[in-house]
């Protein structure tokens, strides 16, 4: 095919060369014809002949030759007259557009980028090679989604100007689906054990969601691999693959996977051992070695010390460490020697941090989240605390660290951070639903970068059912140097007790302002005060719940049947401690979070309390996504002096977020409103709140985090002066959805030994928190 292909261009090269050897000439002039898009320069750039040579037959041969091979033109002729040079060129047309129809499983722009890989694009020159080359990649790309049957054909249409636009007409057909998965030479795992290891399924109730059981080559080697971890993490150090096949029936609708696989013996581990430069720390690298001896073999475990030992060099600034893992297979005993073989190469410190991709963000709010510092010792869990601390800002969709070596000193990098930013100002103007509130209106601005200082500001308001809000609210997160962070807000709020029946007009109001600042003593530690200013206003009428009408008259503001108004002023000193360490505030699967806080109203106004509130939440994760997570809150409030405990400042549990099942806020002490002949609930000067839940993904979604589902075990209460102790409990089912409006959470609990007076309320939902 080579030697025909060189002959059929060696004879055009003859026809289209009409000067002969004998007419040699030396070229006065050269003159292109024939060009419509191409420029004149790109024609002499590839002549092997200028103005002022001598031309001979080879050099013309040599010209048509290069102006070919460009891909420019379909037919090129040399011809003279006189002494002038004549280069005839017949172009070939260029690509105006391109269109795809019939296409359904791919948007026609990520096609239009891999098909400019084979050469096929807009404004390029038109090949038929390439266009059937491009009919073949379009093929190919079905085929990895599982449509065998999908059927390409390009359709070349000539337009003006020298052009043509191609159509791809698609007929994607059916969607080949897995029928059956097999596997063959497997002894030890079940073939449904190996099945669960794998992306791939057969298919389930959920598959229309997950695509599952749609055949896909890349989820395929990605199984293989999988399957190969779970033997190697087992003790099975020579498993290998016999053959895969993959069948398709003739209609092209399903697919049989078999997987032919060698297990191999069962290795247990007989010594682990250090070699290799050790830089005198062999006593502290050897208990970083959690695959131990009489272990069975573990590829998981060597590559969480070999990570464990990097990790630690990397700390000590040496940052190209390579640890080499070198096992000793002793098959007459099912026996496995393991060395690990350290080279931690040469010790390096940061010459200097480079920033980039920060459009809006000013770098100095980047620079003050970094923990490797200019002119120290590199420094690997500097670099990665740098790296969480930069994505917990919640500025750029993703920040990359990497390290470069500095030409001419072996002992220096530099570490480039590269951002890239999202938009972080937001204008919202929305209605929501409540389980509680029923309809919530709401509008906001808010921008949690302003002028890319860090700082964060927002006006925000909502009007509902039972609650309204107005509040302006700013958070400096470096409002010192140092990193001592500062929150101010000025709100106005409007509230009517929960399931309050009576006067439509009666409201609690209250306006304040609060600051508190918060103070890092380590990286996961912070310490919170602060103080206030609040007036609370509560109008009584005729209908006034009893509680709130005994409030008031201790206040010597109203008496029965006579209404009144009480205004109270608070002055709150606020102090807290938190630690996080949680791996994420949205879904966290590992760490813990504590907190407590003290709040206490001082004699400048004249409601003297003070509120103890405590928090303890703690994540476990296990394979495949499933979380056990544990929250435990605890509040106590009390009066000092003469006035009492404020009603405002009571505690509510009941429903999502501390009893599931139970209406919110319903449980603690109650009195009975006589408008309606039914207890209601005021709410308590303490709680205790506890739960316990353990998340799954939905099944078929993978280890999706997005759409998960839970059970859940509650219990809880408030307490009015005499704390009893006595509890409210529930258990249940719920859906967790991180959704395009913000987290979302579904629950149905069933109360456990409900009283006859507990408001229950099984199916509950908010847009929230963790718990």
């Amino acid at each position: 095919m080579r030697f025909l292909a060189r002959l059929i261009l060696l004879l055009s090269i003859g026809l289209s060369l009409h000067v002969h050897a004998a007419d040699s000439f030396v070229v006065k002039d050269i003159r292109v014809e024939g060009l419509q898009r191409v420029e004149p320069g790109t024609v002499f750039s590839y002549l092997s002949v200028q103005v002022g040579d001598t031309f001979t037959e080879e050099k013309g041969a040599e010209a048509i030759k290069a102006l070919y091979s460009t891909g420019f033109f379909r037919d090129v002729q040399i011809q003279a007259q006189g002494d002038v040079l004549i280069v005839i060129v017949d172009e070939r047309p260029t690509i105006s557009r391109m269109e795809f129809t019939g296409m359904k499983e791919f948007q026609p722009e990520s096609i239009r980028k891999s098909l400019q890989v084979v050469g096929v694009a807009e404004a390029r020159f038109y090949d038929k090679a390439l266009i059937d080359k491009a009919e073949q990649e379009l093929k190919r790309a079905y085929v990895g989604k599982g449509m065998f049957a999908a059927e390409v054909v390009a359709t070349v249409t000539p337009v003006e100007r020298n052009q043509v636009a191609v159509y791809f007409n698609v007929d994607e057909g059916p969607v080949a689906k897995i029928e059956e998965i097999n596997f063959i030479g497997n002894a030890a795992f079940s073939e449904g054990t190996l099945r669960s290891e794998m992306q791939l399924k057969t298919g389930g109730w959920l598959s229309w969601y997950s695509k599952d059981n749609l055949y896909s080559k890349q989820k395929l080697m990605a199984d293989l691999e999988a399957i190969r971890s779970y033997y190697l993490n087992r003790g099975y150090l020579e498993f290998t693959y016999e053959a895969t096949q993959v069948s398709i029936t003739p209609d092209k609708k399903a697919i049989y996977l078999t997987i032919s696989i060698n297990e191999g013996k069962k290795f247990t581990v007989r010594d682990v051992r250090l070699a290799g430069e050790l830089l005198g720390k062999e006593s502290e690298l050897k208990e970083l070695i959690v695959l131990k001896s009489g272990d069975t073999y573990s590829s998981a475990l060597l590559t969480q010390s070999t990570k464990a030992i990097a990790d630690v060099l990397g700390a000590y600034g040496y940052a190209f460490a390579t640890i080499n893992p070198q096992p000793d297979i002793r098959r007459d005993l099912s026996e496995v020697d393991v060395t690990l073989v350290i080279d931690p190469g040469r010790r390096v410190y940061v010459r200097k941090v480079e920033i980039s991709g920060n459009a809006k963000t000013r770098d100095m709010v980047i620079r003050r989240e970094m923990r490797q510092f200019e002119s120290s010792w590199f420094d690997s869990e500097k670099i990665d605390l740098s790296k969480k601390r930069l994505g917990r800002l919640g500025y750029f969709t993703e920040t990359d660290i990497t390290t470069e070596d500095v030409p001419g000193s072996p002992d220096q990098v530099d570490v480039n951070v590269k951002v890239t930013e999202k938009p972080t100002g937001a204008v919202t103007v929305g209605a929501g639903f409540s389980s509680t509130e029923k309809l919530i209106l709401s509008a906001g601005v808010n921008q949690d970068n302003a002028f890319g200082t860090g700082t964060s500001v927002g006006l925000n308001a909502s009007l509902g059912k039972i609650n309204q809000n107005l509040t302006l609210s700013n958070y400096d997160p470096y409002f010192t140097e140092e990193g001592i962070s500062r929150y101010t807000d000025l709100y106005y709020r409007s509230s009517k007790p929960l399931y309050y029946v009576g006067d439509p007009d009666y409201q609690i109001k209250s306006v304040g302002t609060n600051i508190k600042f918060g103070v890092p003593y380590t990286e996961v530690d912070r310490v919170f005060f602060g103080s206030g200013v609040e007036a609370f206003q509560i109008q009584t009428t005729e209908n006034t719940p009893q509680p709130y009408l005994n409030y008031a008259m201790s206040y010597g503001i109203a008496s029965p049947g006579y209404p009144g108004t009480l205004t109270t002023y608070n002055v709150p000193l606020t102090v807290g401690w938190a630690r996080d360490g949680r791996d994420s505030a949205l879904i966290p699967s590992d760490g813990s979070l504590q907190q407590l806080s003290a709040e206490a109203g001082t004699p400048v106004g004249n409601m003297t309390f003070y509120r103890l509130f405590g928090q303890y939440q703690k994540y476990h994760s296990f394979s495949k996504g499933n979380i056990l997570s544990f929250n435990g809150e605890v509040g106590y409030g009390q009066a000092y002096g003469n006035n009492p405990y404020p009603i405002t400042k009571n505690y509510y549990v009941g429903g999502i977020g501390s009893v599931r099942g139970y209406s919110p806020g319903s449980l603690g002490p109650q009195y009975y409103n006589t408008i309606i002949g039914a207890w209601q609930p005021t709410g308590g000067q303490s709680k205790i709140v506890t739960n316990l839940e353990y998340t799954v993904p939905v099944p078929g979604s993978g280890v999706d985090k997005t759409l998960r589902v839970f059970g859940f075990a509650d219990g809880g209460n408030a307490f009015g002066q005499n704390i009893n102790l006595v509890l409210r409990y529930s258990y249940g089912l719920g859906l967790s959805w991180i959704s395009p409006l913000g987290p979302l959470k579904f629950s149905y609990g069933i109360p456990y030994k409900a009283q006859p007076t507990d408001n229950i309320q099984r199916l509950q939902f908010q847009v929230g928190t963790a718990f």
